[in-house]
C-alpha cells in the first residue's frame, strides 16, 4: 500500500502542473473569444498593419486620433500593465501613466463588462497576443483641443462605472444578449447618436435614443430598434442572427465598419450567443425614424428602367450599373445581392451611406474563409457627383421607397473626404 500511495502521489505531482497549464490555456481561449466578441481587432490594428499593434486613424470633427498599441510589448504597448491598470483603461479610459482616453475608446461600453470576462481578456492578451515593438502615434488633434485633462470632467458627467447587471423579469438569454450588446459588442458606439459632448445618447434601453442609428465616419449606422421601416421591425430573430452570421439576409447586406465587424467579430460567436443578441434587438420598441407609412412595394421605378430610353437619369444610370445585381424591380437577388425595394438603409433620412457605398464599395465580406462573391465595386472614377445623385435619388424614390432626394453637393462633400 506504501508504495501505491507513493506512486499516487508522483502522479498527482506531476499532474498539478499539467492541470494548471490547461486552466490557463482554457482562460486565454476564453479571453481571446470575448477579444472576438469585443472585435478588438478591427480598431486596433492598421490596415497591413500586425494585430493589434494600433495606428488605425479615426476621424473625429477635431482632427484624425490613431488606435493605440494594445499587444504585451514593455515598451510601446501594454506589456508593463496590471490587470488593475488594464481593468482601469478598459472601464474607465484611462491609460496605466493616468492620462485619459479619448472616448472614441468605448470604455462606457466596457465599464458593463464583468469582472470574470476582464480576468480573461487581460489573460489573453497577455499570453495569447504576439507583442508588436511600435510606438504609439499622437492624434492631429491642434493644441488646445488635444489636451486630455478635460476629459475627466467629461468622465464625471457621462461615465456610468456600474457593470451590467441582469435585469429582473428577462430571462437568461435576453440578458446575455443585453449584457453583449451594452458591453463588450459596444453596438451603441455607432448605432446611436451623439450628443454635442459626442457622448452617447442613451447607454441602454431605458433611453429612447438607444440604437436609433447615428452618423459616424461618414457612414450612418443604422436603426436597431423596432421601427418598421428603418429598423428592424420587419425582421425576425432568425433574420438577425443570419445577419450576425453572414453579414446579410432577405433585407439588406453589411457595409462600412459593419463588414469588419462580421469578418472579425460576430460570426466567429456562439450560436448561443447570437441567438441571444438576436432576441434582445428584436424586444427593443420601435423608435426614431421618420413616422411615415409602413413600407410597402410599389413597382413604378421598374417601367421608369424598362422604358426605353429611360427618361429618368437616375433610371439611366440604373440600369447601366446597378440592374444586373440588384434586379430591375430592386428586390435583388437575397442575400447574395442586397435587395433596395424596402431596404431599411435605402429608406432612412440620411443618404451617407448609399453616397458613400455608391462611391467607395465595400469591404469584402469573407464568411469561413471564403470571400463573397459579389462585393460592391466602386464607382467614384466612373460615375460624376451628379450621377451618383441622380441614382441615389432614383432608389431612394423608387419600388415604394418614399425618401428624400440627395443632392450633388451631398455626394461631393462625402467623395472629398472619403476618395483616396
Amino acid at each position: 500500500m506504501n508504495t501505491t500511495w507513493k506512486a499516487w502521489a508522483l502522479c498527482a505531482a506531476l499532474a498539478l502542473p499539467l492541470y494548471a497549464h490547461a486552466a490557463d490555456d482554457a482562460l486565454v481561449k476564453r479571453g481571446e473569444y470575448l477579444a472576438k466578441a469585443g472585435d478588438c481587432i478591427a480598431c486596433h490594428t492598421a490596415p497591413h498593419g500586425k494585430p493589434f499593434a494600433g495606428g488605425l486613424p479615426m476621424t473625429t470633427p477635431m482632427g484624425a486620433i490613431y488606435s493605440t498599441n494594445i499587444t504585451p510589448d514593455a515598451q510601446t504597448g501594454i506589456g508593463e500593465y496590471s490587470e488593475d491598470d488594464f481593468k482601469r483603461a478598459m472601464r474607465e479610459g484611462v491609460a496605466k501613466d493616468g492620462h485619459n482616453l479619448y472616448p472614441a475608446m468605448p470604455y462606457p461600453s466596457y465599464a458593463k463588462v464583468n469582472d470574470d470576462d476582464m480576468h480573461a481578456l487581460y489573460a489573453y492578451f497577455m499570453n495569447g497576443v504576439t507583442p508588436v515593438k511600435q510606438a504609439n502615434r499622437e492624434s492631429d488633434i491642434k493644441w488646445p483641443l488635444n489636451m486630455r485633462w478635460p476629459l475627466k470632467f467629461w468622465n464625471m458627467a457621462f461615465l456610468d462605472k456600474g457593470v451590467y447587471r441582469d435585469k429582473p423579469g428577462k430571462d437568461v438569454a435576453w440578458n446575455r444578449g443585453a449584457y453583449l450588446i451594452q458591453g463588450l459588442g459596444h453596438c451603441g458606439s455607432c448605432h446611436t447618436p451623439r450628443g454635442v459632448a459626442f457622448q452617447e445618447k442613451a447607454l441602454d434601453e431605458s433611453g429612447s435614443a438607444f440604437l436609433t442609428g447615428g452618423l459616424l465616419d461618414n457612414w450612418f449606422a443604422s436603426n436597431l430598434t423596432g421601427e418598421h421601416n428603418v429598423g428592424l421591425g420587419r425582421w425576425s430573430e432568425a433574420d438577425v442572427a443570419q445577419f450576425l452570421k453572414t453579414g446579410a439576409n432577405q433585407h439588406a447586406s453589411a457595409f462600412g465598419a459593419m463588414a469588419s465587424v462580421i469578418n472579425n467579430s460576430t460570426q466567429a460567436m456562439t450560436d448561443a450567443d447570437v441567438a441571444a443578441m438576436s432576441r434582445y434587438l428584436k424586444s427593443l420598441p420601435s423608435a426614431g425614424g421618420s413616422g411615415g407609412a409602413a413600407y410597402a412595394y410599389d413597382a413604378k421605378a421598374t417601367k421608369v428602367s424598362l422604358t426605353r430610353p429611360a427618361n429618368d437619369a437616375g433610371a439611366r444610370v440604373y440600369t447601366a450599373y446597378c440592374m444586373h445585381c440588384h434586379g430591375v424591380d430592386g428586390r435583388g437577388f437575397a442575400p447574395m445581392l442586397a435587395p433596395l425595394a424596402g431596404n431599411p438603409n435605402v429608406l432612412e433620412k440620411d443618404p451617407s451611406s448609399l453616397i458613400n457605398v455608391t462611391l467607395n464599395g465595400t469591404e469584402d465580406l469573407v464568411i469561413g474563409g471564403i470571400p463573397a462573391a459579389y462585393p460592391m465595386p466602386k464607382y467614384a472614377s466612373v460615375l460624376s457627383d451628379q450621377q451618383v445623385a441622380d441614382v441615389v435619388s432614383f432608389i431612394r424614390s423608387g419600388w415604394g421607397n418614399g425618401a428624400p432626394a440627395v443632392g450633388a453637393g451631398e455626394v461631393g462633400k462625402i467623395r472629398k473626404v472619403t476618395v483616396k
